[in-house]
Order: structure tokens, then C-alpha cells, then sequence
């Protein structure tokens, strides 16, 4: 008999229709007992992303899913910061991609961007918990690295073959899925929701 969650979130909507993204979350509820339910399955849109930063555009797309739902939902959004562009591509990481979502193209822009500037970046990543009633809470995570080129690995997704975590050898889409979901961005804001939402509940 399996146990009963001991939070409020039994059910939760991912509000992505990112393969990669709804995967990578729901691995990282996996150990809390947590329903998953792919927003693309429910039929829930993506709303235009029209917020100027991060926070905003993650805390749009939960609360759409949630009040399209009924149930609460958790959507993310992350990108590539790469401080020699002046941020880029930054919030617009996935509209490099183009609407094919090549992110192959995407890659090679930054690189031929970047010429011979400097290679630090960081990754970013915002989740955004709303509920159908409008409550939201947002939680951040950065990791710093480097890019390299040509790109390496076919784990992972997104910019991952060409950025190296400090301290690291291997890139995003070479390492171990148990690996990256210990160090990556995204685990680090998911830390942070589940010191706020799930632990002592």
C-alpha cells in the first residue's frame, strides 16, 4: 500500500510542452509522490511569454495552467546567460531556437556571436507554483560555467552540449541525468520549492 503525500500537492500539473523540461521535472518529484500531468496532455496552451524577465514569464505560464487545470501547476523557464552577449539569449534562450526549435541553430549563433569573446555563462532557472486561486511562489537556481565548441553529448537538451559547469570536464549532454539533476540549475530552485512546499508537511 503505497503512503499517502504527506503535502498539498498530490496532483501537479507541469506547464511545459517541452519534452525534455516535463521529463527533467517530473524526475525531480518523482521522490515526493507527486501525480505528474503534462499541461500538452490536458490540452492546456502555452500563453505568449510576454514578461521581461525570468520570474515573470515562469509565474505567467504556471498561473495559466493552474486556472486552465483547476489543479496547481509548476511551469519553469530557463536560459543561457552569457554576460559577453549583454545577457543574451537570456529569457529569448528558446526563440533563438527559432519556430522549429532547432536549438542546434541556436547553439551556433551563440558561438559565431561570441567570436573570440569571453566564454562564462551561467544557466538560469525560475519555477513558478500557482494555484487555480491566483497564489504564486517563485524559486530561482543559477549554475556557472563555460561554453565550448564544438557542441558535446546527446543527453539532456537546450543549450546542454556546449556548457561546462565550473569544476566540470564534461558538458550538460554528456553527463549522467543523476548527475545533472545533483548540480544543474534546475535542481537548485527545485531545492529551494521543496525546503518551502514539501519538507515538514
Amino acid at each position: 500500500m503505497s503512503r499517502a503525500p504527506s503535502h498539498p500537492f498530490p496532483r501537479l500539473v507541469i506547464a511545459s510542452h517541452n519534452p525534455g523540461k516535463v521529463e527533467e521535472i517530473a524526475a525531480l518529484l518523482a521522490p515526493f509522490a507527486v501525480e505528474t500531468i503534462a499541461a500538452g496532455s490536458l490540452g492546456v496552451p502555452e500563453p505568449e511569454e510576454t514578461g521581461d524577465s525570468f520570474e515573470a514569464n515562469a509565474a505567467l505560464k504556471a498561473l495559466a495552467a493552474a486556472q486552465a487545470s483547476g489543479l496547481p501547476a509548476l511551469a519553469d523557464d530557463s536560459g543561457l546567460v552569457v554576460p559577453a552577449l549583454g545577457g543574451a539569449p537570456g529569457i529569448y534562450s528558446a526563440r533563438w531556437a527559432g519556430p522549429a526549435k532547432d536549438f542546434r541553430e541556436a547553439m551556433e549563433r551563440v558561438h559565431r556571436e561570441l567570436g573570440g569573446k569571453d566564454r562564462g555563462a551561467r544557466f538560469v532557472a525560475v519555477l513558478a507554483l500557482a494555484r487555480p486561486d491566483g497564489h504564486t511562489e517563485v524559486f530561482c537556481g543559477e549554475v556557472e560555467g563555460r561554453l565550448t565548441w564544438p557542441p558535446r553529448g546527446d543527453r539532456g537538451f537546450g543549450y546542454d552540449p556546449i556548457f561546462v559547469p565550473l569544476g566540470g570536464t564534461l558538458t550538460f549532454g554528456e553527463i549522467d541525468p543523476a548527475e545533472k539533476h545533483r548540480i544543474s540549475h534546475r535542481a537548485r530552485a527545485f531545492a529551494k520549492l521543496v525546503k518551502r512546499c514539501f519538507n515538514g508537511r
